[in-house]
């Protein structure tokens, strides 16, 4: 085995790997696809009244979205995250960094992630894996968040990357009770955030049972972060990367899955325009979260084309808001989907599906 790669080289890795390779799930799809919102061919609106506003974590957001943490701990994710911080200042979305575990190791490295002065009025959510909190005293995660002034803290779960990564971690016990402890003594929200594989019922009820509120599902059908890790080892166990790159509970079916446990939800992974977004909404989630595109567009147009990318987003959610005669973003969460194909053979299998008339979970 490799010896391990510096963590600072490591994110940088993994920032260029997303932009310049193929890593999203190859045959497995979000299966947004086999949701319909149920079109209102006499809407009694107007567009520019359409309402796409909410509240969330304490701040004001002009639009449901988040941008997803991305990197930082080095350069280019340093320069990447005040780019981001001032798109979401611009058009009022929120803002999550990367993950912070540099930011423990090397303290130095919290200037990269310290984005609130070019973001002062948006939600930013901090970063960490449960592999760090178990480790780590739980006091110590709060101070992190406290230095860049965070609103709520992201805590990820990735233990198919993990046990891809040749650095990577092998020992997950513990997690749930370190994250318990989290919860407690955390002065901010604390949201436990799936990394491409979905978020079961199981475990949403887990998650709520210990005090968390919040959850990103990260669902399957966007970035595999197998494949991210496969692409980093090379030939090197290609098979096992191979092999569980399609792992995963795809978004629609995570949204699902985690209805009714007493969650707020944020729905990320896949989710590509303004149409999927107002989808993920229909199904349950209070905003939506997309980091790859994001940071194609960043590598190709820089700050202007992430501006542009979450300008057509707002559009098209905007529009499909109305098409369903709905006037805000709150009302289209109480609008009537329809399910079919393999999402719908999904809930059905899970007993998830409680009225087949409206679709709902």
């Amino acid at each position: 085995m490799s010896a391990k790669t510096p963590i600072r080289e490591r994110k940088r890795e993994h920032l260029d790997i997303c932009i310049q390779e193929a890593v999203e799930h190859r045959r497995k799809t979000t299966l947004l696809e086999d949701v319909t919102l149920v079109h209102e061919a006499l809407p009694d609106r107007r567009l520019s009244d359409i309402k796409t506003s909410l509240r969330l974590f304490n701040r004001n957001l002009s639009l449901p979205f988040l941008i997803e943490g991305m990197s930082g701990g080095h350069s280019a994710g340093a320069a990447l995250n005040r780019d981001l911080a001032s798109v979401a200042q611009a058009l009022g979305v929120g803002l999550g960094v990367g993950s912070q575990r540099v930011m423990l190791e090397e303290p130095a490295t919290a200037e990269d992630f310290a984005v609130r002065r070019y973001a002062p009025d948006v939600p930013i959510l901090g970063n960490i894996g449960v592999s760090q909190i178990t480790s780590r005293d739980p006091e110590a995660i709060v101070e992190m968040c406290r230095r860049i002034n965070a609103d709520a803290l992201c805590v990820h779960l990735n233990a198919p990357m993990e046990l891809i990564q040749r650095e990577g971690d092998r020992d997950f016990s513990g997690s749930e009770k370190a994250l318990s402890r989290l919860v407690e003594v955390s002065p901010i929200p604390i949201v436990v955030k799936e990394t491409g594989c979905g978020l079961s019922r199981e475990t949403a009820l887990r998650l709520a049972a210990s005090g968390v509120q919040y959850v990103d599902v990260g669902g399957a059908g966007g970035t595999s972060w197998v494949g991210v890790e496969s692409r980093r080892r090379g030939r090197q166990d290609e098979r096992i990367g191979e092999t569980f790159w399609d792992w995963g509970i795809p978004t629609a079916a995570s949204l699902l899955e985690v209805r009714g446990a007493g969650l707020k939800v944020i729905a990320s992974g896949g989710i590509r325009n303004g149409l999927e977004g107002a989808k993920a909404i229909a199904l349950g989630a209070c905003a939506v979260g997309v980091g790859l595109p994001l940071a194609r567009a960043w590598a190709a147009e820089g700050a202007e084309g992430v501006q542009r990318w979450i300008e057509a987003f707002r559009r098209e959610m905007t529009m499909a808001i109305l098409l369903v005669g709905a006037g805000s973003v709150v009302e289209l969460g109480e609008r009537q989907v329809v399910i079919t194909g393999r999402l719908r053979e999904w809930a059905m299998a899970r007993g998830l599906m409680v009225d087949s008339k409206q679709g709902r979970a």
